[in-house]
């Protein structure tokens, strides 16, 4: 029994060990040390937490922990990350979001479910509940004045290129109508404090506004979340006709760079620092008297370094303005410097991080013409 044994740990070893199986198989995270024995894919210990909520599809061990009898192991041997994806990930759409470790619970469960248990990508041409155009349905957004939560209809178009959403079921009109290339979407389960929570932001009128969004059902909130990006993708193939698909899925939603509180200061560079939350979307610094704000308070672009842009550690000597943190930041812009505290130095440097990231990039056209609203508007 023991020598056994001993042979079974051996021949897992060998799979382990194969480079196919050294990165999790539903988020990529490295060293997987955890593998389905229904499934034959070698997985993260987070992503075996969701697996094992999924007990008749899946049934998880520990590679290291637990007893793998021979049939277990060829089975493994047979299968492994390669040969479970080619089937479970034979006809993934282009535009569909593909979780990685660093994504929210609600994007990666989601992710898992429709590969193993709804098999959503297995066959061609598969109708799926984001892919035809049109997606209409209830979700619950958060007022902008009150911050109460309440259901409301929202419309996504292909057809018509647009978001809507409507303060009654019956009503004609729609409360806004944002057309798809200006939209962004991004979970936010720790600002919205909802695991399905989604942060839909748009442009009007050149000025970022943000709409707090999530629904009961993580399944429908992805797919909401999915249905966005299949009507972006297909409005950038229109409007950009010789680009590639891969070129074209780089523009679809994004996450925001950095977030956090920073301290700020005006113009004058006299008054008191003042707390306000920060988003970094590229090349809009965005700040908010609170997270859930629904418009900006101020935006600064930050462009790239062959134009001017820099940003440099600490605070110019002489500063004048009370501020209560001390790890400054500058943003040196052609026309004026931004004068930034945080908190701690790790946060310091992680911002610095993000906008060095940014200010690195050379500038598309498009970026040139957003800096020019900028100049003109200050």
């Amino acid at each position: 029994m023991a020598g056994g044994n001993e042979r079974s740990m051996k021949a897992l070893k060998e799979v382990w060990k194969r480079a196919e199986n050294s990165l999790c198989a539903d988020c990529g995270k490295p060293d997987p040390d955890w593998a389905s024995s229904t499934l034959g894919v070698f997985i993260c210990l987070s992503c075996s937490g969701i697996h094992r909520n999924i007990p008749s599809i899946s049934k998880v061990k520990s590679l290291k922990m637990d007893y793998w009898d021979d049939a277990q192991v060829q089975f493994l041997a047979k299968h492994g990350n390669a040969v479970t994806k080619a089937i479970y990930e034979a006809h993934i759409p282009i535009y569909y979001y593909q979780p990685t470790y660093n994504d929210c619970q609600v994007l990666r469960e989601q992710w898992i479910r429709a590969k193993y248990e709804r098999k959503e990508f297995t066959e061609p041409g598969k109708l799926l509940p984001y892919s035809d155009g049109v997606k209409e349905g209830i979700l619950w957004k958060r007022g902008r004045d009150n911050g109460q939560f309440l259901p409301r209809k929202f419309l996504l178009s292909e057809r018509e290129g647009c978001l809507k959403y409507f303060t009654k079921q019956d009503a004609k009109e729609p409360k806004i109508n944002v057309k798809i290339d200006v939209i962004n979407a991004t979970f936010q389960p720790e600002k919205t404090g909802n695991p399905n929570g989604l942060q839909i932001t748009y442009l009007k009128d050149n000025k970022t506004r943000n709409i707090f969004v999530y629904h009961e059902s993580g399944k429908e909130v992805v797919d909401w979340f999915n249905a966005i990006r299949s009507v972006q993708f297909h409005y950038l193939k229109v409007a950009f006709p010789i680009a590639s698909d891969n070129e074209i899925k780089n523009r679809l939603t994004r996450k925001f760079l950095k977030e956090g509180y920073m301290e700020k200061t005006g113009p004058k560079q006299r008054e008191a620092f003042k707390k306000r939350w920060f988003t970094l979307d590229h090349r809009r610094l965005m700040y908010f008297k609170d997270p859930l704000d629904a418009f900006a308070k101020g935006e600064v672009f930050v462009g790239s370094g062959e134009n001017g842009y820099s940003v440099q550690k600490g605070l110019p000597s002489g500063t004048q303005g009370n501020f209560s943190w001390h790890y400054g930041i500058t943003i040196v812009t052609p026309d004026r410097e931004y004068l930034f505290t945080c908190e701690t130095e790790t946060d310091q440097l992680e911002w610095i991080t993000a906008f060095t990231s940014v200010i690195n990039q050379p500038m598309t056209p498009q970026e040139y013409a957003i800096e020019a609203y900028f100049k003109f508007k200050s």
